[in-house]
């Protein structure tokens, strides 16, 4: 399907901000809002969100992907994942502007993005779905639990460590140190100190998010990925965590061997085609 790409000026509180929209010649009423995650701009690593943008409209799927207040072309200061729900309201506001006929938005978001996207879709009855990549949970007991049951027993079945060890080379000293660090952030008095602050933990808050949400949810992992372990982990260590993530409503799909970005033209292609299909599947 034909589609073209639109330039849009908006402004969040006073700053100006700039999204590009891809619109097909026959637009569906849902579009997709693309956010970005970490330090980057909308075009994504490895142009990602661009790529994915187009694909979309191809399948006649209008999608916006825009910088926030401080990144990339936005005015402003920077700022967190956890600060940038005025820019999400400003850019749907404008999205639903631009193009005519779209009624409601799925938030699509990568890394602290999908966290993010999690924190606001309750917040606004235009969401009405959620695609969530290797989304963050990084917590200090969470990412030690994870590399002691994901690395350091992975590790002791590599013959190369092995190879290591009985040629001399292996730093006991150094790998005993790391491991009673991890082994420390575990024990239960050090994750009661850890949560003495003020704010709820991350994972309290995701699971709130994703709780009083309700909508479609598409979860894309990649296994091997130490942020998507740490959010398995997470997801996995819970009654309620385990129930919510079994629910209908959530799709999961795995790539198998993918990095945090999926970064290769297989594993884009795709992220993009799990993308579309669940899209146009209710």
């Amino acid at each position: 399907m034909l589609y073209e790409e639109v330039a849009l000026s908006f402004s969040c509180r006073g700053d100006a901000l700039l999204g590009i929209v891809s619109v097909p010649e026959r637009p569906s009423r849902r579009g997709v809002l693309v956010l970005v995650g970490g330090a980057q701009y909308r075009a994504g690593s490895h142009r990602q969100f661009t790529l994915l943008a187009r694909c979309l409209a191809q399948r006649g799927i209008p999608v916006m992907r825009f910088d926030y207040r401080g990144m990339g072309d936005g005015e402003g200061s920077q700022r967190s994942f956890e600060d940038i729900a005025d820019d999400l309201r400003a850019a749907i506001d404008q999205f639903m502007a631009g193009v005519p006929g779209l009624s409601e938005v799925v938030l699509w978001g990568l890394c602290d993005a999908a966290s993010a996207a999690l924190f606001y879709a309750a917040r606004d009855a235009r969401v009405r779905g959620l695609a969530l990549l290797n989304p963050w949970a990084r917590a200090e007991a969470g990412l030690a639990k994870t590399v002691l049951k994901r690395y350091y027993l992975r590790r002791l079945g590599e013959p190369a460590l092995w190879r290591k060890v009985f040629s001399g080379r292996f730093d006991f000293l150094a790998s005993a140190a790391s491991l009673g660090r991890h082994v420390a952030a575990v024990l239960p008095g050090r994750r009661a100190l850890a949560g003495t602050g003020t704010a709820p933990p991350l994972a309290e808050r995701l699971y709130a998010g994703l709780y009083g949400f309700g909508g479609p949810v598409l979860l894309i992992l990649s296994p091997d990925d130490m942020t998507a372990m740490e959010f398995m982990e997470m997801a996995g260590g819970s009654p309620r965590w385990r129930a919510l993530m079994a629910a209908p409503r959530v799709t999961r799909r795995e790539l198998a061997g993918a990095d945090h970005t999926f970064s290769s033209r297989v594993w884009r292609d795709q992220v993009a085609d799990w993308t579309g299909t669940w899209l146009l599947s209710w």
